[in-house]
């Protein structure tokens, strides 16, 4: 039995990553000191999985954006607006693609599966794919000729790149994939004479619906890939689901297979008992969860473990986590100020590596071997099980008494909107944004002092006061129709959440990667959620006396504040997400109570959460829609409900946001070019859409041209009067100047479309 890795986090242990990201964009460092800089991350990478005992050590999964991005470049899939003339691609083309610059719109950023990180959309196009560089092998030969390490090279397989890509009609797929097998199979030609011994070949959307087509076309995909390969071994891996069609999975001509053994334990566990496991190849079983940050029961894992040995013999064995580590924090090391009944059940990368390292030392050498560890283990779980947290009772019976209840709003949505009309006197096409303005060095640093007790409440609440008035002020000379407060005494739109309820925790340093070098520290739900006191309504009870215009508030979601977060595992996430539902209800009222009559319940997460196999996804989309409703649903006609998504193809999700029964509801429709927009043309909606008409993930400004052909587009396919006009998403981390400025485009568009209509 062997240990094995399928991807360690980019950030470092100090995001270090994103430190020498963003002062290279920035212009504080060259790019020969970014250079130096990731490499020093990427070396100290390898060195800590290396020391915590991994003896097939992941290579190329390093990235300085995303791994899909570096996919595409490598086979020179740079768009045409980038100017790319061949060759290797500079980083200020990657980066160009990844963020977009002056002169062109970033490519399409959408959700990794069902998880929160985001990756970028490589687009085929005119040019044909060519090899420009060798990633995988450079990254093999860096890590052999620095340390020795023989690295077992990441990368993409041809199915599942080309299915998560765009660029192509649906009836091209067949197309595409022949033109990439013969790039791929140079690649890898190239690592078999350069000595590498295996090759980790990811392909997550095997774990999706594959049809009968999509399966011959897999065969013979791996058939040539196969038969051109007479050293290398291929891992074939699969996560965050089981594969439906095992058979023929386990029957492709490769060395290894890889399994979720967490995320698809039943499934995948049935299959191989019932159909058994070729004895040529390798299991590498993905045992240790890979996107939650809780120690396993070491007891349950091996009890599985054995169970996999029954039809797998030990030495055809890797253990490993269920997926790529990028998921979760690098380390527990600098945690010190949790309760300490949570702290001994916490498993970070590094941890999770050395719970699959244990486990393969119990079977190489005996279960004795690690006894006291695994009693120690038993301990720990069973004393954050009894914590009094857990076991709330009030929570508990609170549940049980809204268990039956239908969540409606008391007046169906038609006659809210005309109550809503009379109330609001809007102007056609309504401007307004997200919610987040810039959070500067300063509010930051506002914040830090407050926290450390540098600051009083005084001056902090002080200050937070000034930049709401700034801000206002600045959004009426902007011409904006509704106005936010502008979230300034928000960290993160579920971390500040989470502060204020009941059940939470928070690491000093659990970051993981969201999207570039952007960084969350996810909450850990650890107990039962609960009300505390208002969270939101002292910032927007201010900010609405200093204007006439409707004022929003603010909040995060259930489900998003669920999928954000690190939840608990001892309870369903339904539960999770119904609790969370229940305290964000009595801030719902608290709001309307203060007088404020729009509320911005966010969602944006909503869809992360859905089951990636069709059956389950029923079930969820039910309870996440009632825990929306649940939030929402007691308010008065008058009051207006608003939610935002984003990234999440609404093409296959209409229904579901139509369930919400929220009043408007705000998409992204910049990054994806407005594709969108295209749904309204075959489907029908029939409540308020406020379109994201500009990507707020890329510092350039856009031009009001664009802004006015996205919302000319949309006014085609939809009544004028179902939309409102916004940027795709928050704006805390743009700048000041930038985003002042695309604002004032956008309203500059809005009236140019209003006169346009006007004139009809």
């Amino acid at each position: 039995m062997k240990s094995s890795n399928l991807g360690y986090p980019r950030i470092g242990k100090n995001r270090e990553w994103k430190k020498a990201l963003e002062a290279f964009w920035a212009g504080t460092i060259d790019e020969a000191s970014l250079v130096q800089q990731m490499e020093q991350i990427r070396h100290q990478n390898l060195l800590r999985q290396q020391e915590k005992g991994v003896e097939l050590i992941p290579v190329g999964d390093f990235t300085y954006y995303d791994h899909m991005l570096d996919m595409a470049v490598m086979f020179g899939m740079v768009p045409k607006r980038y100017e790319y003339e061949g060759g290797p691609v500079s980083l200020a083309t990657y980066f160009a693609m990844a963020r977009g610059s002056k002169e062109a719109v970033a490519s399409e950023m959408t959700k990794w599966f069902n998880t929160n990180y985001h990756y970028i959309v490589p687009e085929f196009g005119e040019r044909q794919p060519a090899i420009t560089e060798n990633k995988p092998l450079q990254a093999y030969l860096e890590a052999k000729e620095k340390f020795g390490i023989i690295g077992k090279p990441v990368i993409v397989g041809p199915y599942s790149f080309v299915k998560l890509s765009k660029g192509y009609e649906k009836n091209e797929f067949e197309n595409i994939v022949d033109q990439l097998v013969p790039l791929y199979i140079d690649i890898l030609r190239e690592l078999e004479l350069h000595g590498v011994e295996w090759v980790q070949i990811d392909e997550p959307a095997f774990v999706l619906d594959v049809s009968e087509h999509d399966r011959a076309i897999i065969k013979r995909i791996y058939a040539q890939i196969g038969q051109a390969l007479s050293h290398l071994q291929c891992m074939l891996q699969t996560y965050f689901e089981a594969v439906d069609w095992y058979e023929e999975l386990v029957s492709l001509p490769v060395k290894g297979i890889g399994l979720d053994f967490v995320h698809g334990v039943k499934r995948n566990l049935t299959n191989l008992k019932r159909h058994g496991f070729p004895a040529d190849k390798i299991l590498a079983a993905g045992v240790i969860g890979g996107r939650n940050i809780w120690r396993a029961s070491i007891e349950e894992k091996w009890e599985l473990v054995k169970e996999i040995t029954e039809i797998v013999p030990l030495e055809k064995l890797w253990l490993q986590p269920s997926s790529s580590l990028l998921h979760v924090p690098v380390t527990v090391e600098a945690e010190s100020d949790l309760p300490e009944e949570v702290m001994p059940a916490l498993a970070f990368s590094d941890e999770k590596l050395g719970e699959v390292q244990l486990l393969v030392q119990g079977f190489r050498y005996g279960k004795y071997v690690i006894s006291k560890e695994i009693a120690q283990n038993e301990a720990d779980l069973l004393k954050l099980a009894l914590s009094p947290a857990r076991n709330r009772q009030e929570v508990k019976d609170a549940l049980r008494q809204i268990a039956a209840a239908k969540l409606e709003r008391s007046v169906p949505y038609l006659e809210r909107r005309e109550i809503q009309q009379n109330t609001w006197k809007l102007p056609l096409l309504p401007t307004t944004t997200i919610g987040s303005f810039p959070q500067t060095a300063e509010v930051r640093q506002a914040r830090q002092q407050f926290k450390k007790g540098n600051w009083t409440v005084e001056q902090y609440d002080g200050f937070i006061q000034t930049q709401i008035k700034e801000w206002i002020d600045i959004q009426e000379e902007l011409g904006l129709d509704v106005l936010v407060h502008g979230e300034f005494e928000r960290t993160d739109m579920v971390e500040y959440f989470g502060e204020k309820l009941d059940g939470f925790l928070f690491t000093k340093n659990g970051w993981v990667q969201s999207y570039g070098s952007r960084c969350v520290k996810p909450p850990i739900i650890y107990g039962d959620v609960e009300f505390v006191a208002p969270m939101t309504v002292k910032e927007s009870v201010y900010a609405k006396s200093l204007t006439a215009k409707p004022m929003k508030g603010m909040l995060t979601g259930p489900a998003t504040i669920l999928n954000w977060s690190f939840s608990r595992v001892d309870v369903s996430r339904q539960e999770v997400c119904e609790q969370i539902a229940l305290a964000l209800r009595k801030e719902v009222e608290a709001l309307e109570e203060a007088g404020i009559l729009m509320i911005q319940v966010d969602e944006p997460a909503l869809r992360e959460g859905l089951p990636l196999k069709k059956e389950e996804q029923a079930a969820y989309l039910e309870w996440a829609v009632r825990a929306f409703r649940l939030a929402t649903s007691t308010v008065a006609p008058s009051t207006q409900i608003h939610t935002h998504m984003c990234y999440c193809e609404f093409h296959d999700f209409m229904d579901v946001i139509s369930e919400l029964d929220a009043d408007v509801i705000s998409i992204e429709t910049s990054r994806s070019h407005g594709e969108l927009v295209s749904v309204f043309e075959t489907g029908t909606y029939d409540k308020g859409i406020g379109l994201g008409v500009y990507d707020i993930h890329s510092p350039r400004i856009p031009a009001v041209s664009e802004m006015e052909d996205m919302v000319a587009r949309g006014v085609q396919v939809l009544p004028p009067d179902q939309f409102w006009i916004n940027p795709d998403c928050g704006l805390k981390t743009r700048g000041r100047e930038e985003t002042v400025q695309s604002l004032r485009n956008m309203v500059e568009a809005t009236k140019a479309i209003r006169i346009r209509l006007t004139a009809q």
